[in-house]
């Protein structure tokens, strides 16, 4: 079974930055298209962005020029460096694991919070 845990959240001001981590427990880290979503209270859980297992990035809309997401295989970790943050950023970002035929796997969330 596959372990994510993510790190790195917290409080920051409009305007500044934080980076999430990560970390899977699987020796097969780097067969899996990693995704990072978001949650804030009272809304629907939304997909921020995804790194496939070449290394290809997409983004919402909403986070395009601001986020960064990487992958270091040798580490089994997934980043994401968050710039220019807006209190709209604020949320519960969840690290997700995803395969066409494994199972696919969620880490417990990370809190960010954007205010001044």
């Amino acid at each position: 079974q596959v372990q994510l845990v993510e790190s790195g959240g917290g409080l920051v001001q409009p305007g500044g930055s934080l980076r999430l981590s990560c970390a899977a427990s699987t020796s097969i880290f780097s067969i899996y298209t990693m995704n990072w979503y978001r949650q804030a209270p009272g809304k629907q859980r939304e997909l921020v962005g995804t790194i496939t297992t070449g290394g290809t990035t997409n983004y919402v809309n909403s986070v395009k020029g601001r986020f960064t997401i990487s992958r270091d295989n040798a580490k089994n970790t997934v980043y994401l460096q968050m710039n220019s943050l807006k209190p709209e950023d604020t949320a519960v970002y969840y690290c997700n694991a995803a395969h066409y035929k494994l199972s696919n796997y969620w880490g417990q969330g990370t809190q960010v919070t954007v205010s001044s």
